[in-house]
């Protein structure tokens, strides 16, 4: 079972054109929570997240600006350098749609670590979902979720991929990005 194109709701049109937007400046995956969503999982979510590669700030001005222009917003700031400076510092930004504070939104960060980084060499555009949009793999989402997250809308998450993928997740890949994941993310925060 696939999800088709007469499935979209506002959270997939919200995502789909904000891809087409941030695709045409700089290499992008989504993760998290709207994963499993767009595979099908019914459950709430406000946010879409977003991890994009660092880019030079004259390069984010122009994202920035394509974003304004397709009706975009974002939550921080209205001066772009404020909201590149952000990014900057490791803190995530939020764009809604213009007139309105309410979600559906999309928090973006840039990459910060060598996860991140693997995240994006293997990230993938998933059939399954009708969504025309790159997404962190299957196995990083899974292991993310029951590694670091652990919540258990973040657990069920996590089952609900293992479910449809049950006959293609790489259960070796899982268990060696969970050991990244306790090195470097989990020891740097001191959890």
């Amino acid at each position: 079972m696939e999800r088709g194109v007469g499935d979209r709701n506002i959270l997939d049109e919200f995502a789909i054109q904000f891809c087409n937007i941030v695709e045409r400046h700089v290499k992008y995956i989504v993760v998290s929570g709207f994963v499993a969503i767009s595979h099908g999982r019914r459950r709430t979510t406000e946010d879409i997240d977003m991890i994009i590669e660092r880019m030079q700030f004259e390069k984010f001005k122009g994202l920035h600006k394509d974003l304004d222009h397709a009706g975009f917003h974002c939550l921080q700031s209205t001066k772009v350098k404020d909201i590149y400076d952000y990014l900057i510092n490791g803190d995530s930004i939020r764009y809604v749609r213009k007139g309105t504070f309410l979600p559906p939104e999309m928090e973006i960060k840039f990459v910060k670590d060598e996860i991140d980084e693997m995240q994006m060499r293997t990230r993938k555009k998933f059939d399954f979902t009708g969504l025309d949009m790159w997404f962190s793999s299957i196995e990083f989402n899974i292991a993310f979720k029951e590694e670091l997250l652990k919540s258990p809308k973040d657990i069920e998450d996590a089952r609900h991929l293992r479910i449809i993928y049950k006959d293609d997740i790489d259960e070796m890949f899982i268990n060696e990005i969970k050991k990244m994941i306790k090195k470097i993310r989990i020891k740097k925060n001191g959890s």
